[in-house]
């Protein structure tokens, strides 16, 4: 009997190893910092101006208590001017390669029904660097020039997201209404202050009429939980907080429109300061928007300053011991604010450079 002969075949086992791959793609550093810059612009968003916005106002806020007190440093607010004038500058550069290299993406932001109110920040800031500026004076040439080229941006964008809101049927105020939407009045009463500052008191007015009443809209139409409002994600509840900014900036304006911290400028004062306290009262609001560091974070470091800077316009009107400690009170808030959110931006900026799932989810609240 024949015995069977089975024939042997070789077998080679190769074993990769992909994280010795991985080291050795990155271990070249002009290799490896294109795509980290990369990952970086995609990932920007407008939502980082922020960071700037915070700055500036603070800027300002600093530049206006030491004029009041000269006991201050005005060492403090020269460095802090010029800290918030090259983060400002370095965000404008990294957004405009954004521009080049990500167009897309920026078309998507543009149409957000959130991202797209944060287009005005970048305005906003160079507005407030303007006004807070240590060297240039607000009749100058130079000024005057610098005022229109930061505030042409901002109408334009009142023209676009305005008209939409009135006659674009699936982007009605209604529909696209979110706490967000509040950023186009402070750009605009913010320029209005401006304007006041340079003595063009008509446009002044005019750009302060269109803040204020589009604030008018968007606040019953917020305040009727309409569905741009129920939509909002829960990350992004710091921006709460513009509630109380608004009022606050119209009150800021309406005093360099006049002169004068009048009626009118203590009703916008009172009702910053009651949504202030109503939104404080309500802890569990925000509970959930503080379980993991973003950059919306910076949300609350803008608007407590505004309403420090309306507090010290309203105690230098009134002269009484309550509007002295209202003064101190919100000032050392806004500083103990803005230092804290900047010690954990650098304790988390790994973190604050991910890719936000919440801009890039969804175009209208009715996507979501």
């Amino acid at each position: 009997m024949e015995s069977l002969v089975v024939p042997c075949q070789e077998i080679q086992i190769k074993i990769d190893y992909p994280i010795s791959r991985k080291k050795r793609r990155y271990s070249n550093l002009s290799d490896a910092e294109p795509i980290v810059l990369m990952s970086v612009l995609s990932s920007l968003h407008a939502g980082y101006f922020r960071i700037s916005l915070s700055l500036c106002s603070q800027a300002l806020l600093w530049k206006t208590m030491v004029h009041l007190h000269s006991d201050l440093p005005s060492m403090a607010f020269d460095l802090l001017w010029y800290l918030a004038l090259a983060t400002h500058v370095s965000l404008c550069f990294l957004y405009a390669f954004k521009c080049i290299f990500f167009f897309d993406l920026v078309k998507e932001e543009f149409s957000h029904y959130i991202g797209v109110n944060y287009l005005y920040a970048p305005s906003i800031s160079c507005l407030l660097l303007l006004q807070s500026a240590p060297l240039l004076e607000p009749q100058s040439v130079l000024y005057q020039t610098l005022f229109w080229l930061f505030a042409a941006p901002v109408l334009t964008l009142d023209t676009k997201l305005y008209g939409q809101w009135f006659t674009t049927e699936k982007r009605f105020l209604s529909i696209m209404a979110n706490p967000a939407s509040q950023v186009s009045v402070i750009a605009n009463l913010v320029a209005a202050r401006g304007a006041a500052e340079m003595g063009w008191r008509e446009c002044a007015l005019c750009l302060f009429s269109l803040g204020m009443v589009h604030y008018l809209v968007i606040f019953v139409t917020l305040y009727q939980r309409l569905p741009g409002g129920n939509n909002f994600p829960t990350t992004l509840r710091p921006v709460f907080f513009l509630f109380f900014a608004a009022p606050a900036t119209g009150s800021l304006a309406w005093n360099s429109i006049c002169g004068t911290f009048d009626t009118v400028a203590k009703m916008l004062f009172f009702l910053s300061l009651f949504i202030f306290v109503s939104l404080v009262c309500r802890p569990t609001l925000l509970k959930k928007s503080i379980k993991r560091f973003n950059v919306a974070w910076w949300a609350y470091s803008f608007p407590i300053t505004f309403l420090a800077l309306d507090s010290v316009q309203y105690a230098q009107e009134v002269k009484d011991h309550v509007a002295t400690a209202l003064m101190f009170i919100f000032c050392s808030i806004s500083v103990l604010i803005f230092l804290g959110v900047m010690l954990l931006t650098a304790a988390n900026i790994k973190r604050l450079l991910r890719r936000d799932p919440v801009l890039w989810s969804a175009t209208s609240p009715n996507d979501r």
